[in-house]
């Protein structure tokens, strides 16, 4: 009996081993196709299942395709690398299922690589909405020991409809030279300007810029109030305030005339390229600076002054805001620097990665070691590890393909790999860090802390009055941590002393934390520009 029992308790636990059994029809894609099979395991079909994938969301199990022909079978199974099991752990049930493939194009750079990458104009897409990608219709399974389940992948996902142009909002395509001869195919960076009341009846004029740096959505402006949320209240999470109360204060005639431009500059390993240059997505920093702002200034009309050239942004666009500052100290006259990714590498998270030696645990005695949180909650409950979010991303993606936020940092600060790819910091499944990345990070100037202190001598002149930093002292990310780091070297300078602006969200204030509404961060951001003009460009 004892023994019956406790073979029941095994039979709960173990693996069923189902057996999935893909191919995608030549009616969706008439060639073979290299790229990244993802298939995902759900508890419900709405969302649908592809558009729930995420840390926290359904289970997913990947697996590379390599010139893999229509009609061709691919058998998922046990061994496939999965988040956050395999299939072997997940337990028998009525589950839904999809399958989407990430489809790869092979580019030759100009650094002499031949890779496999997704590659697209430039738009934002996440690989389960992109353009071009493969996906099979939600089917609902029961999932059993040994059980086979044949999906057949049918469906294309279709280009999305370009935005339209509207009285306020412009939209503007520019092909960058740089980076189309770094890739070998045409690169592209997308502009969304918001026009300033009276910008059509004042053709003469010219109008400061402010470019907040946020994923090409930066602002929300809508001159519907039906469409906003929040009309007439600050949101108590971020502090903004709607899309329809922007607008109000944006055509009111108190409120100062500038232009505010965002970019949209997807990369094959991200959303956004960080505008900096970097060894494995090409020179984004030259183009942002040296092609796209000035064709964008000769076509609206811009004030081509450092003074009228102000940046802002939060979390990837925060850290990309303080680098273009620190990179071009000499075109930008200030730096609006919400919740930055981490700026000081001692603290990338929770991880110092000069000094230690795994990203996944850190010791918490003589014998025993604790986990590395990636995210928690503004309460302090921890909720995705290291090591959670970096199984994730590998499943997503080898070789620095999961288009996620590791592989990001990777390939914005990291060297390619011998086969081209992004070298990983740490080994995605062991956490162990690979100590000649991190020196390459930092030598290269990507530790944002370190490279101001070398160059202070140099750059601290050119940044007095141009730094403004904004973080919650509970940020999710746990970027807090690294803004204070690059406080307390501030405090420390001399020749010249410049401490700057910082601004904490207390208590309790997380990664969407805003210290102001829009409207009133233009205000002054537009006052900062004018306090410039007016002391010959000098803040």
């Amino acid at each position: 009996m004892v023994l019956a029992q406790l073979l029941g308790a095994i039979s709960v636990v173990m693996a069923p081993a189902p057996e999935f059994r893909v191919s995608f029809s030549a009616a969706a894609h008439a060639g073979p196709i290299t790229g990244r099979l993802v298939l995902i395991v759900a508890k419900t079909d709405r969302p649908e299942p592809r558009f729930a994938v995420g840390p926290s969301g359904p289970a997913i199990v990947g697996l590379d395709l390599s010139e893999v022909a229509p009609g061709r079978t691919v058998v998922v199974d046990k061994t496939a690398l999965g988040y956050p099991t395999g299939l072997g752990g997940v337990t028998a049930g009525d589950y839904y299922v999809q399958a989407v493939i990430n489809v790869y194009e092979k580019v030759s750079r100009s650094d002499r690589h031949t890779i496999w990458v997704p590659m697209n104009d430039g738009r934002i897409e996440f690989f389960t909405a992109a353009a071009g990608n493969l996906y099979s219709k939600p089917q609902k399974v029961r999932i059993a020991r040994n059980s086979t389940v044949s999906i057949i992948i049918d469906q294309i996902i279709p280009p999305a409809n370009p935005p339209q142009d509207t009285e306020w909002l412009q939209h503007v395509s520019i092909q960058s030279a740089k980076l189309t001869a770094f890739w070998g195919r045409p690169i592209h960076i997308h502009a969304t300007v918001l026009l300033p009341k009276g910008y059509a009846d004042h053709p003469e004029t010219r109008y400061p810029t402010v470019y907040p740096l946020g994923h090409g959505v930066p602002f929300s402006f809508t001159p519907d109030s039906t469409q906003a949320r929040n009309v007439g209240k600050i949101n108590p999470v971020t502090g903004l305030d709607s899309g329809y109360d922007f607008y109000k204060a944006w055509v009111s005639d108190s409120f100062p005339r500038v232009v505010a431009i965002t970019f949209a500059q997807q990369t094959p390993y991200f959303p956004d390229s960080y505008s900096v240059n970097s060894a494995n997505n090409g020179p984004y920093g030259d183009a942002i600076v040296e092609e796209v702002i000035p064709a964008l200034e000769q076509r609206f009309r811009l004030i081509r002054e450092p003074y009228a050239r102000q940046l802002e942004g939060a979390s990837t666009s925060g850290w990309q805001t303080l680098a273009l500052q620190l990179q071009h100290p000499d075109f930008f006259g200030g730096a609006w620097i919400l919740q930055p990714d981490p700026i000081d590498f001692r603290s990338y998270q929770l991880t110092d990665i000069y000094e230690d030696e795994n990203a996944f645990t850190v010791s918490a005695g003589q014998f025993a070691t604790t986990e590395r949180y990636f995210r928690r909650t503004v309460s302090g409950q921890p909720m995705w590890t290291t090591r959670q979010l970096s199984l994730f991303e590998e499943v997503l993606g080898t070789r620095g393909r999961s288009g996620y936020q590791l592989a990001a940092w990777e390939a914005v600060y990291g060297p390619p790999d011998a086969d081209g790819y992004p070298k990983p910091l740490w080994n995605r499944l062991t956490g162990k860090i690979d100590r000649e990345v991190a020196s390459y990070m930092r030598e290269r100037g990507y530790d944002l802390r370190d490279y101001a202190e070398r160059n202070w001598v140099t750059l601290g002149p050119k940044l007095i009055g141009k730094l403004h930093f904004f973080c919650g002292d509970m940020d999710d990310f746990y970027l807090n941590l690294a803004v204070y780091q690059f406080e307390d070297f501030l405090k420390r300078t001399t020749n010249p002393h410049y401490e700057a602006e910082f601004t904490y969200g207390r208590p309790m204030k997380g990664h969407s934390w805003h210290a102001f509404p829009w409207a009133e961060m233009v205000r002054r951001m537009a006052a900062a520009a004018d306090r410039q003009r007016a002391t010959g460009s000098r803040p």
